[in-house]
């Protein structure tokens, strides 16, 4: 009986510890990605804090192995950013993968990977074994925390990594990673055994980092009272403004020795963490061909970006710095390649300075780079000029323009500008530029008397509907704009800035070819429609170009589709050849709303410009006002015989806007600006809301 009874009790052992390993769920930290683990298929628990824009996720419900595990997990909606088990099952790689913003997360796209990986909710699947610990491919010296010490690994072996569920490693103990090599797998127990060892240079430096992150926290305040008058009523100066800006000091009045002081620093400034963490370690071995691929860009967001960085004095150092992580943050999420976004900087103070073109960096990781290594020019914060500056010089082709792509800036202003951006913001929206503004703790009721030009966001950026603007209370919140920025500029077609008075028309000249004109007139006509007509941005989604010659009857010589560019347009309509016959010209332009604008696009505006040298045979009003109905807008070019009084019931009104007459052919030239200039004037002036 006995024997019996210590047979039963050693079977429960065994049994609780077989449930025990069957319970077991090994943590991964946020920047793990799936192509770094072994093991086909492993159920895994993520911590907190894993929606980051630095954990990079590529692809949209199937993920490329070189996405960050649980941030795919909070793009594809199976955990949020509390964290929680996931199911991770990978699969063969794909030829492409599309990214998305998906639960607070952008994916990035990518056309090819070697491995793929699926998320789902993490339940155990019927027949299959999960393992207790994941196999990590290794690198050539791997420091691997055990209990409180830190074992390193020798090179050309893999390491089997545990990670405890009862504790989330801290930065002093993650795993830190060289150079991979060609691994095999490795089980011996020694490894995990808790050995004292001489931690090499890199780990020793990192731990020790560490160690002194505490006391930046301490030390802040301090550090604030030697830039500013005193850390509890900050007054920032702009020089030679005689104004002092009083400034929010509701971070700064604890005592650095308050524990919730503490915390509160840690939230905004996490000095445990790099001001420009790419994501990737800085020693891992990556494919040229995914650097390749990762230089190509997010086709889905593919605009040409300048950042008017302010340089100001009254942004001091440490917001200056602040300013630079979000720049690099910016970088980082819109996926920087030649396919996709392409960035420059400009930074203003009392002049702009351009820092980076378009064309300098085709990657993010060089943008980062390059920002991080940006000091802060001074003086005070003339966005006006900087505005001017990048109208007239920064988007052109030497500096990277690519024409096809949006025109973006996206101005950084603390607190409100020193000079007027107005004037200069409406010339570079009609140069086709879409103005963003992020101002940063804007100004308070006591200090709006100082700002010279009141609501100047809403004069300066394209539509004053808030897409365009966002405002920051803090800088120290800023990080918080990153994901609602990038969704903004990437939405291309709601860029309206993007559309201007030369690339946004379906033009239809209606062009008379009665036996009164004759044939030398006639190629007169033809050279005032070329003229007009290469003003314009001609293709297929830009400007396009139809024309309709008519006598008593009325002939279409080319319709909005039929030609591409401006030359094709050009050779098109030297090849009109004059008909000759009688002038009916109310049938021409009844003609021309059914064969030509019936087929306009519906985001184009339709514009009608007829020319003429004498009295129609029939009606044109009926015809004109049912044109203008349908929403064309119409000019009429009179000659020689032409008549006043129908020339303005063709004209839109105000009619004497829309109508122009010359006594002679060879005096048509005259009329090309004025016309192209009222067609301009009149887009220009539509309503901003």
């Amino acid at each position: 009986l006995g024997v019996l009874l210590v047979c039963t009790y050693a079977t429960k052992e065994v049994t609780k510890k077989m449930k025990k390993t069957k319970l077991y769920i090994p943590q991964i930290d946020c920047d793990v990605k799936a192509g770094k683990i072994i093991n086909p298929e492993f159920i895994a628990k993520c911590p907190p804090g894993c929606q980051d824009v630095k954990y990079r996720v590529y692809g949209t419900d199937i993920y490329a192995s070189f996405s960050s595990v649980c941030n795919a997990a909070i793009h594809s909606g199976i955990i949020d950013n509390t964290g929680g088990k996931i199911l991770v099952q990978k699969v063969a790689g794909h030829s492409s993968y599309r990214g998305s913003f998906s639960n607070g997360v952008r994916s990035l796209s990518l056309p090819r990977w070697r491995e793929s990986f699926l998320v789902s909710e993490g339940k155990p699947r019927k027949g299959v074994t999960y393992p207790s610990t994941l196999e990590y491919s290794s690198s050539k010296s791997t420091a691997v925390k055990s209990g409180n010490d830190t074992v390193n690994v020798p090179p050309g072996d893999a390491v089997r990594k545990e990670h405890q569920t009862s504790s989330v490693p801290t930065p002093a103990a993650e795993m830190a990673t060289t150079t991979p090599m060609p691994t095999t797998t490795m089980t011996d127990p020694s490894i995990t055994t808790s050995k004292p060892t001489t931690k090499p240079a890199a780990t020793r430096t990192a731990t020790a980092a560490a160690k002194t992150r505490p006391g930046l926290h301490r030390v802040r305040d301090i550090a604030f009272q030697g830039t500013f008058t005193s850390a509890s009523n900050r007054n920032i100066v702009r020089p030679n403004t005689g104004i002092q800006r009083q400034e929010p000091v509701a971070a700064f009045q604890r005592a650095a020795s308050s524990p919730a002081h503490l915390t509160m620093e840690t939230d905004l400034w996490k000095p445990g963490l790099s001001l420009f963490d790419t994501g990737f370690s800085s020693k891992e071995e990556l494919n040229p061909k995914l650097l390749e691929s990762i230089s190509q860009g997010d086709p889905n967001c593919k605009v040409d970006l300048a950042f008017l960085m302010d340089g100001s004095w009254s942004i001091g150092k440490r917001r200056f710095q602040l300013q630079k992580q979000f720049l690099g943050n910016m970088a980082q999420a819109l996926g920087i390649g030649i396919a996709g976004p392409l960035m420059g900087i400009i930074q203003y103070g009392n002049d702009p300075s351009t820092e980076f073109n378009l064309n300098t960096y085709a990657n993010s990781k060089d943008v980062r780079n390059a920002i991080e290594n940006i000091p802060q020019k001074g003086g005070l914060s003339n966005v006006g000029k900087a505005l001017s500056f990048v109208n007239k010089n920064f988007f052109s082709d030497a500096n990277g323009n690519r024409g096809g792509a949006p025109n973006v800036v996206v101005v950084m202003v603390d607190g409100w500008p020193t000079d007027r951006v107005e004037e200069a913001s409406r010339l570079a929206r009609e140069s086709g530029i879409n103005i963003f503004f992020v101002t940063i703790e804007a100004a308070a009721e006591s200090e709006k008397q100082n700002v010279i030009e009141p609501n100047f966001v809403d004069k300066a950026v394209c539509r004053t509907n808030s897409f365009y603007s966002i405002n920051v209370p803090s800088w120290f919140s800023l990080h918080k704009a990153v994901q609602p920025l990038v969704q903004r500029v990437c939405a291309t077609e709601r860029l309206v800035c993007s559309k201007t008075c030369l690339n946004s028309a379906d033009i239809g000249f209606v062009i008379d070819g009665s036996s009164s004109v004759g044939t030398a007139n006639f190629r007169t006509v033809l050279q005032f429609v070329a003229n007009i007509s290469k003003e314009f941005e001609i293709s297929d989604t830009e400007t396009r170009i139809g024309a309709v010659q008519y006598t008593y009857e009325q002939r279409l010589e080319f319709s909005f589709d039929k030609y591409n560019t401006k030359q094709d347009v050009l050779s098109a309509i030297k090849r009109i050849s004059y008909w000759s016959g009688g002038t009916s010209t109310g049938a021409a332009i009844s003609y021309t709303s059914e064969q030509l604008f019936s087929k306009s696009k519906p985001n184009k505006r339709k514009i009608m410009i007829l020319i003429t040298d004498g009295r129609s045979y029939d009606d044109v009003r009926v015809p004109a006002m049912a044109a203008h109905q349908n929403g064309v807008t119409a000019y009429s070019v009179g000659v020689a015989w032409a008549a006043q009084d129908e020339l303005e019931d063709i004209a839109t009104d105000p009619d004497k806007e829309h109508s122009f007459f010359v006594d002679d052919f060879d005096n048509l030239y005259s009329f090309v600006n004025p016309l192209i200039q009222n067609i301009c004037t009149e887009f220009n002036s539509q309503p901003r809301n």
